[in-house]
């Protein structure tokens, strides 16, 4: 039951009393419900501030000559800069950031102190995985119905570098797209994604951002996406799709390496199956499902991806989409998903 606040509380009893001409109107409050915060990312990840990522997080170095790697508050600074020189007079907002797998450990100091005896300033913290979102509110379509914003996201995870090694350049992912304001799912493009980028400093870092926004087509990504709108599949085709993409991951190794890649987990097919019936944005169930919202209910599955393997998901919901779609009118290639 919602929960009513009226105040004035004596406007209640404003006849008995005979205040007349100078009871002021009740004025009824409302609690609305909080509905929870939606993010780019979900999984297993926190939201953390660029100010904690730079003075309450150590740097981890490369061992065998302790040289500094570039830790994840310098990557989100130089993408933000280089996004805020490249769109020079656009509104550029702060980037959203959210971390995974966090190290912990002690100042020498404290070696020998027990668990429950550390104080704060004892311990050190950083995090093996860190990606960001920065968008371009002022750079939009609308899309299906539903209004995209221009993002820029980008990816750091440790694990997937050698620390144990000297300085060789450190591998970086980051991508340009456009951000589903509906439901936060990220649409990426192939000539919008870098997912192999290796630099040795922030120098080099900001001058391949700056090289990718240049190469990006927003207006080509546009028209790939507003085109999914014009294609439709039945409740039947839709299922046999689902049943194609699990039986899959079962496929033996040559006979899946013939077939376009599909990186979504079990787990995540499940969870577009799922959303197919329950999403009040994009599912459809009982009616035919367009491949706009589709594409939609991929890229939302993909929210639940590990931070390493988030951008590389969020492309290949892409190449299924749109291979999909273009199997429902006759290509060959992804044909055998809807076979």
């Amino acid at each position: 039951m919602r929960n009513l606040v009226i105040m004035p509380a004596m406007a209640q009893n404003r006849e008995r009393m005979n205040l007349g001409e100078y009871a002021e109107e009740a004025t009824i409050i409302v609690d609305e419900p909080v509905r929870p915060a939606k993010h780019f990312i979900e999984a297993n990840t926190q939201e953390v501030t660029l100010n904690h990522l730079k003075h309450e997080c150590i740097t981890p170095v490369f061992s065998k000559d302790n040289e500094l790697t570039i830790n994840h508050a310098a990557f989100v600074e130089t993408i933000q800069d280089a996004a805020q020189s490249f769109f020079n007079g656009e509104k550029v907002e702060q980037a959203d950031i959210r971390v995974s797998h966090i190290i912990k450990g002690r100042i020498p100091e404290a070696i020998h102190k027990s668990a429950n005896q550390l104080l704060e300033s004892d311990k050190t913290i950083y995090y093996e995985r860190a990606a960001f979102s920065i968008d371009v509110p002022t750079i939009y379509e609308t899309v299906g119905g539903n209004k995209l914003n221009l993002s820029i996201v980008g990816v750091r995870a440790y694990n997937q570098m050698n620390l144990y090694s000297k300085k060789v350049p450190e591998l970086f992912r980051l991508a340009i797209g456009f951000k589903n304001q509906v439901c936060c799912n990220m649409c990426i493009f192939t000539d919008g994604y870098k997912d192999d980028l290796r630099v040795s400093n922030t120098t080099e870092l900001y001058r391949a951002a700056l090289e990718l926004f240049n190469n990006y087509n927003p207006a080509k990504h546009l028209y790939l996406m507003q085109q999914l709108g014009n294609t439709s599949m039945s409740e039947h085709q839709f299922a046999q799709i689902i049943g194609k993409m699990r039986l899959y991951q079962c496929l033996p190794t040559g006979y899946q390496k013939a077939l376009p890649r599909m990186l979504l987990t079990d787990t995540q097919i499940n969870s577009v199956a799922k959303a197919y019936i329950n999403d009040e944005n994009f599912g459809s169930f009982g009616s035919e499902l367009n491949m706009w919202k589709f594409y939609n209910l991929l890229t939302g599955a993909n929210k639940s991806s590990y931070i390493d393997s988030f951008l590389d998901r969020s492309l290949n919901a892409t190449e299924m989409a749109t291979g999909i779609n273009a199997a429902l009118h006759g290509d060959e290639r992804y044909k055998w998903f809807i076979d």
